[in-house]
């Protein structure tokens, strides 16, 4: 279907592809992989045509349409609709012949082809795809200038997703998804009948969408079969054979030149000296797998935690203007806490996040913070806020004031901007840098309280990784915003579902949240009258078997309750340690009082969360009887 061939491309000093060929069958959805600034959205380019390789060749196959997210995201005054059935051009060029066309055979010759590729089931199925990325059919309907740029970004994919072309290609699509849309996005892809070549370093994307991983590393493609976890597998399976040859090979070589060294000058051994030198030759140079260094982030714990709760919210309310975006607020975060937000954008994840890190004040109800809470505070769009002709030592700097350049430059390279990396304009760093002097600026003074909105997009997966490993050893709280499902998974510990103007606590698990996401909510099942009043069900009364609980269901409810309950008791350990100083009630009476409320308040939901314990596990012993 695609075929690579002896493909040379330079950019500059840099080789990004030597001579790289590889066969992408048809049908075949494969994700392409590798360190960011390697060439992949080069490769794009090529296919696209839009650059010319300087040798080799790239061959689709003859007729299949190529097609990518625009670059330029539709923003006049066509409706959401208008623009995701206009990406169908056959179908709507077709339908404008219609409206003119005189001829009957003609006019057969059209209706036939209208109706071979399903044009009257279009809209419905546009209607799909935008629902799917997160449009309801009110904003269908609504004209692409008033969207802002992301969300236009979400209807340029819709579009291209709707055209289904021969070969998709998708480059990091999911940078402007929530993780609603990511969930719908993988699903369609699993399902999408065609060829997909997408870039993206979504773990939980390439291991559950795609069935081929095609590899660039040093300038050459390599195809792999399965997801990401398999290639892993495979290209450490491969690293290892690789050096076991390499040694082997280097002490033939060894042994070789040794002979030739030895006997060269002697007559009676020089023709097996040359024979030997011939075998020198011959021997092919086994490149070797090498793993490039990922820097890896650090994140300073804070260097004296605070008594929990450090935030505590009792019918908070938050928005913007006078219209509350988010109410009914009841929640408690303490010092070890990791929360993963849940939520389709728009419906206040980030408003939440600004209320807890006081970016944003209450607008009703009580939301108490620690007197000396510090909290870091990290979101894409502060990307805006960097200085583009000053350096990151400088950033850096400004936070460390009357500090010697020494500690500054210790300070720069446990960043990860190291040397002379330090001295680099923030315009010339890629995405992924500006990224990380932003975390490291948010983290800079150790804060109680770490929000991370977004923290993955312009990451690689090693980066992500190595994001992920200094989430897990920094030693305060952790409120998690992200698409990025494996993040989520390896991070966070509490799940809260931010939906219906409130933020509550999910029961359950990822897995669950994505079942809700695909399916919907389960539905109580609709009863059939009989037409004398009654139900089927109330006509069938005690005559029809019970249905049996889920068990399954019950166990995962039954031990979020248990974290719940363990949970309440260290909270209330904590403060009961606290309020046991002598000096608690003498040297800060205000807090002491605090403290005593909430240990009512924390003393009432483990009661409540106790008995529903105790409630859920009767349930369960019954559905084993």
């Amino acid at each position: 279907m695609l075929h690579v061939n002896e493909l040379t491309y330079r950019l500059g000093p840099r080789t990004l592809f030597d001579q790289a060929t590889v066969a992408i069958p048809g049908n075949a959805r494969v994700g392409f992989v590798a360190r960011n600034g390697t060439g992949k959205t080069t490769l794009f380019r090529i296919l696209r045509d839009e650059v010319s390789p300087e040798s080799g060749s790239v061959m689709i196959g003859r007729g299949l349409r190529v097609g990518s997210v625009a670059q330029e995201a539709p923003g006049g005054p066509e409706t959401l609709i208008e623009v995701v059935l206009a990406a169908d051009t056959e179908r709507s060029a077709l339908l404008a012949e219609a409206e003119t066309a005189s001829d009957p055979s003609r006019i057969a010759e059209i209706q036939t082809r209208l109706v071979d590729i399903g044009a009257h089931a279009a809209p419905s199925r546009a209607a799909t795809i935008l629902h799917g990325l997160g449009f309801d059919a009110e904003a269908q309907e609504r004209p692409c200038s008033s969207f802002s740029g992301g969300w236009r970004m979400r209807v340029a994919l819709a579009a291209v997703l709707f055209a289904e072309p021969d070969l998709l290609l998708l480059d990091e699509p999911t940078n402007y998804l929530d993780l609603e849309g990511t969930l719908w996005l993988m699903d369609y892809l699993v399902r999408y009948p065609h060829t997909v070549l997408v870039i993206s370093h979504d773990r939980d994307l390439l291991n559950q969408s795609v069935d081929h991983i095609l590899h660039l590393d040093q300038a050459k493609l390599t195809l792999y079969r399965g997801g990401y976890d398999q290639f892993e597998r495979q290209r450490r399976e491969k690293q290892t054979l690789q050096i076991k040859t390499k040694k082997k090979q280097d002490d033939e070589r060894k042994h070789l030149q040794a002979f030739v060294d030895r006997f060269k000058a002697t007559a009676s051994k020089a023709r097996q000296a040359q024979s030997r030198m011939k075998r020198i030759a011959k021997l092919e140079t086994v490149a070797q797998i090498i793993d490039q260094d990922v820097l890896p982030f650090h994140f300073p714990s804070p260097e004296r935690p605070l008594s929990p709760p450090i935030v505590t919210m009792e019918g908070g309310s938050v928005g913007y203007g006078e219209k509350p975006v988010l109410s009914r607020l009841d929640l408690l975060i303490s010092d070890d806490d990791r929360i993963g937000l849940l939520g389709s954008n728009g419906n206040g994840k980030s408003t939440f996040a600004k209320l807890v890190g006081g970016r944003l004040a209450a607008m009703g109800g009580k939301v108490q913070r620690s007197s000396k809470l510090k909290v870091g505070y990290f979101a894409q769009h502060q990307l805006d806020e960097l200085r583009m002709n000053e350096t990151a030592f400088a950033h850096i700097a400004e936070r460390m004031p009357e500090q010697p350049e020494s500690k500054i430059r210790s300070r720069c390279a446990r960043m990860g901007f190291p040397g002379q990396k330090a001295d680099t304009p923030v315009s010339n760093l890629s995405g992924g840098e500006k990224a990380r002097l932003l975390m490291g600026l948010a983290t800079i003074d150790g804060p109680h309280l770490l929000i991370l909105d977004e923290p993955t997009n312009h990451l690689d997966i090693d980066s992500r990784v190595a994001l992920m490993e200094a989430i897990n050893e920094y030693q305060g709280a952790i409120i998690l915003i992200s698409h990025d499902r494996f993040l989520l998974e390896a991070c966070a510990d509490r799940l809260w579902i931010v939906g219906g103007g409130t933020v509550k606590s999910f029961d359950g698990d990822l897995d669950d949240y994505r079942k809700i996401v695909l399916e919907g909510p389960a539905k109580p099942k609709e009863s059939k009258s009989n037409g004398s009043g009654k139900t089927v069900a109330d006509e069938k009364g005690s005559n029809a078997p019970p249905r049996r609980p889920d068990r399954a269901a019950l166990r995962r409810k039954i031990e979020a309750a248990e974290a719940k309950m363990t949970k309440f008791k260290d909270l209330l350990g904590r403060i009961d340690e606290a309020l046991s100083a002598p000096d608690a009630f003498t040297k800060g009476p205000a807090r002491a009082a605090t403290l005593s409320a909430q240990r009512g308040e924390l003393e009432k939901a483990l009661t409540a969360t106790e008995e529903e314990w105790l409630e859920l596990s009767s349930q369960y012993e019954d559905a084993a009887a």
